[in-house]
């Protein structure tokens, strides 16, 4: 299991628009028929990693909690189906359905929308404010599969909270730590 940490996203930073098929209903959405009233958390996961496996549950817990209150969940699997094929977009809504996913589960197929977040891991959280602009990129807490620490999500709570309080962002931000990003081979 290679650790990957994820890469530089800056505060204050505008999130990138996309169009990504939702693999629950095969509609495609943009950003913006997406995004939260109050903001906006994007996860770069998939469906094989042993990172994200273990956080799963928390991320629906959250997301019920925190939807509720203007905050949207939106996660994206960016990862090459050829050569990892548990992460086909059929098997992306199986899992969503076996999850209970209360967010849409967008697959980007051209790898665009990583490369445009500067993505490097999964599972990698990205919270973005009301006019979506970038107040957290980190971890969700301090658990790793095998590491004995009870997963929490506490650092990415906080920065949801600090959302819904009016409070400045984070500045301890640590980043986030998972598989890589499976990118396909340019061979060109």
């Amino acid at each position: 299991m290679a650790r990957t940490e994820s890469n530089e996203f800056k505060i204050g930073e505008k999130a990138p628009d996309f169009n990504l098929i939702n693999t629950i209903d095969d509609e495609i959405y943009a950003l913006n028929d997406l995004k939260g009233d109050k903001g906006t958390v994007i996860m770069f996961i998939c469906n094989h990693c042993p990172f994200v496996i273990h956080v799963n549950a928390e991320l629906v817990k959250m997301a019920n909690e925190y939807e509720q209150k203007g905050i949207r969940f939106i996660a994206i699997s960016s990862n090459d189906v050829e050569n990892y094929p548990q992460d086909a977009p059929h098997l992306m809504k199986e899992l969503a359905a076996q999850e209970k996913y209360s967010f849409p589960y967008l697959y980007d197929e051209t790898q665009e929308v990583a490369k445009a977040y500067n993505a490097a891991c999964t599972p990698d959280f990205y919270v973005f404010d009301a006019d979506l602009k970038s107040v957290y990129h980190g971890q969700l807490d301090d658990s790793r599969p095998g590491n004995g620490k009870p997963v929490t999500g506490i650092d990415l709570r906080k920065s949801l909270n600090n959302i819904l309080e009016n409070k400045n962002p984070t500045e301890n931000q640590k980043p986030s730590v998972g598989c890589g990003i499976k990118w396909k081979i340019n061979l060109n």
